[in-house]
Parts: C-alpha cells; structure tokens; sequence
C-alpha cells in the first residue's frame, strides 16, 4: 500500500511527537488519529516514563484522546498513524477501537504487531482487520529509536 499526503502529513506531526517524547525521557515514538478529511482528532506520544503508566504508549493516548474528542469508542473512518509499528497491545486497542487503518514508520522486529513479529491487526480469526502501511518514513523514524537507545546503552 502507498501511503497518501495526508498520511505523510500526519507522520511528520508523529516525528514531532516522538522528539517531545525523547526530551523527556520516554522511547521516542509519535502518534496522530486523523479522520478522513485529514483533521487530526488525538495525538499522543510515549508518556510511559512521564505518568509511570505502562500502558501509556503514544498509539493508546492517541486513540483515547481520539475517542474523547469524537465523543464515541468507535474510531471508524479514521487512520492511525504512528512513528513505531504498534505492539499487541496498541494493536489490541487498534481493534477495539475500529481503527480501519494503521500507517506506521519503524518496523519492530523484537515486538511488532502489524507484520513484523506477529500480524494481529490483519489476523483472519479476528472480527475486524485493518490496512497496514509500513515503512512510512521509515528511515527518519528508526534514526530517533537508534540515537535514544545508543545514548542508554552507552550510559550503561
């Protein structure tokens, strides 16, 4: 799938996020909802570190904020962009969120949920499937995850 000027739009509004993130300490990952008109609903970014919330990844405060805006759970006709693919739980709440599509940048080989580890927001046995794009920006993406950990491991 190629990905559309509003979703490359909205991945550099998830960059900008992700750099928010990464100033404060948290793994440098950026989302947006936007509806089909391109407006941006919610966006979010990695609060985990901030709120001590485990399940405070930037998709989850995203689709939140998204639904709250929205006033209903029900994210249909919306596309959810963020800069890392989603884990199982942020694709969990891609699911029941309705979400119909999920853009996203960096594979995550060690726990992605859209295709790289495991393929949970297409999976057959489930009532609702999403479009994945990948590898959207992908190269400004994985560069934010790479700098942040290298700074940790050279801490270490």
């Amino acid at each position: 799938m190629t990905p559309t000027a509003l979703d490359l739009s909205a991945m550099r509004r998830a960059l900008v996020l992700a750099d928010a993130a990464a100033a404060e300490g948290d793994v440098p990952v950026g989302a947006v909802v936007v509806d089909a008109s391109g407006t941006v609903r919610g966006e979010g970014r990695n609060l985990r570190e901030a709120t001590h919330d485990p399940t405070a990844h930037a998709e989850v405060v995203a689709l939140r904020r998204a639904a709250e805006s929205l006033g209903t759970w029900h994210l249909a006709g919306c596309t959810l962009v963020v800069t890392l693919e989603p884990c199982i739980m942020c694709a969990g709440a891609v699911l029941q969120a309705r979400v119909p599509r999920v853009v996203f940048g960096a594979w995550d080989a060690k726990a992605g949920a859209a295709g790289s580890m495991y393929d949970v927001l297409r999976d057959r046995r489930l009532p609702h499937r999403v479009e994945v794009v990948g590898g959207v920006a992908e190269g400004e993406a994985s560069a934010r995850l790479q700098a942040f950990f290298d700074v940790r491991r050279d801490a270490d």
